[in-house]
């Protein structure tokens, strides 16, 4: 493979490249010693089939471009004094990385048994996907990390998450050309747009093109160079190319590209602070060429590896059986000459570590990858005085979502300078009610505004872009790298990151195991425009299944709040801003809906999560008939409704009536955290009487939650059955069951002993259904005593 680049400066260092390739022989050495030794470790005997793992489980293929492209960052962050994290996208070079961190000395001051000693590199090479040690990838437990990388197609937005307000650090983003060929990936390309050279850091992405996939050619490796590039620079950027396998020139090469991109970085950055220069730069970046599985075993049984999909993975697929494969991977490792990289005792050589940046210079030392070390408390205002009066409950309407609006607003202004606080949504910030924030900011957007648009300008702080994975992306790298945010999105739309939840759930869970990984802000979604009030979008809006996905994971990671109206939203927002570590998700409507309590009333609730309402139960003079619970905005409005025609049949009928705010209090304490004990849900729900359970999302999420509770066979839950379509808000509520009049019928029907009056009270209430069914399709409005309705 031929080199191709721009001529290399003559002021380039011979000794420093010296050292780089050295550098980079010890890391691929290291690498390629995790993924097939536990013995041995620096090749001071023969090897023999004892000194091999016996599962091996890694990839070769990626890693020594990553490496390569480790050792070049570290000599531009000596001789710049950079500021510098590195993301991998490829999450199989985990071994790269890992090698990384241990050449830089990081890896060996946290974990004291992986010291720069041959002990040291006995467990490094040994712990590498081996049963009590490490993943194959750049996971939480690697330093330096913000980026697992196993899932791929967020790399790009996680490094700009992180350079958004880090005016001062660099991210070296190194983009996998499998990952380039993901939606998410393809979209994070337009984060250039949203970057202002003023006030944030940069991102320097590196497409490493090594032309295959696991068993597949890599499309952007595979399609003609100029279309390549025209597709580059239709996304904004300035590629430079550096194409070839002759690693001496290649070190010369890439040296040359990669100070360019960095002195044009300086450029930008000087025009836009130094000369008030307010334009959408043509941000540098790398296309690096490099043979898949470079430098690693050329040939193997008769195939070509280098260079193909053979090197993805295990180049040589069983030296501890196969003698040939044994002798072809100990010339591999000794191509790398190890005896001139590591001392006796089994440290890098002085002319190694002479390359390392120092101190938090490093980039696995950098305290932007560990955020929490960064993390400030925001300044948050008083949410009280942001409460709605309600002076007696149900008997006023309001918007919970607008008024969140100016709380969030008055959050964004109190941490003006500190900018640590930004709202990310795609397109809907508006559409959930949240307009008030553009008072205190603006969209973030650095193209020419044209006439009309609103609230347009380069530091804005509400990041708008119609890409769930890139907002939730930007947000990881946000949170991750030591600031706050909170997600808005349409309740049925935020499946579209699941599987990113899952992602970031799992980094949660393995970080918060370890000491040295400080807490993080947690990961706040709001979703609005909920299932029960998308009636004018329509089926394809109508999914409350979210919630159910986000339950599945770890318990002392997730969090899922159903607010019933304003001054409770209030409430849980606060606290979830607060909170550290957690997935936090909070359902709440946008639309005009009741009001039930003040706002200190709202807090008490919402601080125990889960309580019965007085003021709306009949059981006060003994034990009750029947529990009516609900949660969520419109089943609570629907339970309460239920009451009220009940109260109004039967006067002697005992019902209380329990709100849940904390979806999780439902749970068993054995189970999760905010679980009540079994005394504590039996107090609320009795061990023997019937339980109705009106319920915003899937009912079956209800039952998994209590199935060891004492009541659970009288426990009966309504919630969405998938069910939908574009007609009125009511109708969505009686097309599921949800309703007012079948949560009174569920009543007469489960409670014996009310008499002659409850078979007609029956009859009349499924005439109502009849009498709806007919007026929503004549009138296309819902009937004028469920719109007008009250609690009274």
């Amino acid at each position: 493979m031929a080199t191709r680049t721009a001529d290399a400066p003559a002021d380039l260092d011979a000794r420093e490249l010296q050292r780089v390739d050295q550098w980079w022989r010890a890391a691929n050495y290291l690498s390629a010693a995790q993924i097939y030794l536990m013995g041995n470790p620096l090749l001071r005997e023969p090897l023999r089939p004892e000194h091999v793992k016996p599962r091996l489980l890694g990839h070769w293929g990626t890693t020594p471009g990553l490496t390569f492209l480790y050792a070049h960052l570290n000599r531009a962050i000596r001789r710049r004094d950079l500021d510098m994290i590195y993301v991998t996208g490829p999450g199989h070079g985990g071994p790269g990385v890992v090698a990384a961190t241990w050449l830089e000395g990081t890896y060996g001051e946290i974990y004291p048994d992986v010291a720069q000693d041959v002990p040291g590199l006995q467990r490094l090479v040994t712990q590498f996907s081996f049963p009590g040690g490490i993943p194959s990838h750049a996971a939480p437990e690697t330093p330096g990390s913000i980026n697992e990388g196993g899932e791929l197609g967020y790399s790009l937005a996680h490094a700009y998450g992180a350079a958004f307000d880090n005016p001062d650090l660099t991210v070296a983003c190194v983009v996998g050309d499998g990952e380039a060929e993901t939606g998410p990936l393809a979209a994070g390309w337009h984060s250039n747009k949203f970057l202002d050279p003023a006030r944030d850091g940069a991102v320097l992405p590196l497409l490493h093109l090594n032309g295959y996939k696991i068993a597949n050619p890599a499309v952007l490796a595979r399609i003609p160079e100029h279309e390549l590039l025209e597709l580059l620079r239709g996304y904004g950027y300035e590629p430079r190319v550096v194409s070839g396998s002759d690693p001496a020139v290649m070190h010369r090469s890439f040296a040359a590209a990669l100070d360019g991109c960095l002195d044009e970085i300086d450029r930008i950055r000087y025009r836009a602070r130094h000369e008030g220069v307010v334009e959408r730069p043509r941000w540098p970046m790398i296309v690096l060429r490099t043979p898949k599985g470079w430098t690693g075993p050329d040939v193997v049984d008769g195939q070509q590896v280098e260079g193909t999909w053979r090197a993805h993975q295990i180049p040589l697929s069983d030296p501890r059986g196969d003698p040939d494969h044994l002798r072809q991977l100990e010339d591999w490792l000794r191509s790398y000459r190890p005896e001139e990289l590591f001392t006796a005792d089994g440290a890098p050589v002085e002319e190694i570590r002479r390359l390392n940046p120092s101190g938090t210079r490093r980039m696995s030392a950098n305290p932007h990858a560990n955020g929490g070390l960064l993390l400030r408390g925001l300044r948050l205002p008083d949410f009280r005085e942001h409460g709605v009066p309600v002076p007696e409950p149900g008997a006023t309407s309001g918007q919970a979502t607008q008024v969140l609006g100016g709380f969030l607003r008055d959050v964004l202004t109190r941490n003006r300078l500190a900018a640590n606080f930004r709202l990310f949504s795609p397109d809907e910030n508006n559409s959930n009610r949240l307009g008030a924030v553009l008072a205190a900011t603006s969209r973030a957007w650095m193209g020419e505004p044209d006439p009309g648009d609103d609230s347009l300008a380069p530091d804005g702080r509400v990041m708008e872009v119609l890409s769930e994975h890139t907002c939730q992306g930007w947000l990881e790298g946000y949170l991750l790298t030591g600031r706050h945010g909170l997600f808005s999105s349409y309740e049925a739309f935020a499946h579209l990151v699941d599987s990113m939840l899952n992602q970031h759930a799992k980094w949660l869970k393995v970080s918060t195991g370890l000491a040295w990984r400080q807490p993080i802000a947690s990961l706040n979604y709001l979703l609005t425009s909920h299932v029960w009030r998308q009636d004018h979008n329509g089926f394809s809006h109508q999914d409350p299944g979210f919630i159910d996905h986000v339950v599945n994971k770890k318990a002392e990671i997730v969090r899922v709040y159903l607010p019933p109206d304003t001054n409770t939203l209030l409430s849980v927002a606060d606290h979830c801003l607060r909170s550290r570590d957690y997935i936090n998700v909070v359902v709440a409507g946008k639309q005009p809906a009741p009001q039930y309590l003040g706002v200190d009333d709202a807090e008490v609730h919402c601080t125990k999560g889960i309580g019965i309402w007085e003021w709306a139960s009949t059981d006060r003079d003994g034990e009750p008939d029947v529990v009516l619970a609900c949660a969520g905005d419109v089943p609570t409005m629907e339970t309460l409704a239920a009451v009220d025609l009940l109260r109004r049949r039967f006067p002697e009928l005992r019902m209380r009536v329990v709100n849940v705010v904390d979806l999780m209090r439902l749970q068993d304490a054995r189970e999760h955290p905010h679980g009540l004990s079994d005394v504590e849900f039996d107090a609320l729900f009795t061990t023997d009487k019937p339980v109705i359970f009106d319920y915003h999302g899937y009912p079956w999420l209800i039952h998994r939650l209590t199935y060891r509770r004492h009541n659970h066979a009288n426990l009966h839950v309504r919630g969405y059955q998938e069910e939908g379509t574009t007609t009125t808000p009511f109708d969505m509520c009686v097309l599921n069951e949800i309703d007012r009049f079948h949560l009174a019928i569920e009543v007469i029907d489960r409670v014996p002993g009310l008499g002659y009056r409850a078979a007609h009270a029956r009859e009349e209430l499924l005439g109502k259904l009849v009498e709806h069914r007919r007026y929503v399709t004549t009138h296309g409005e819902d009937l004028p005593e469920v719109r007008d309705w009250k609690w009274s």
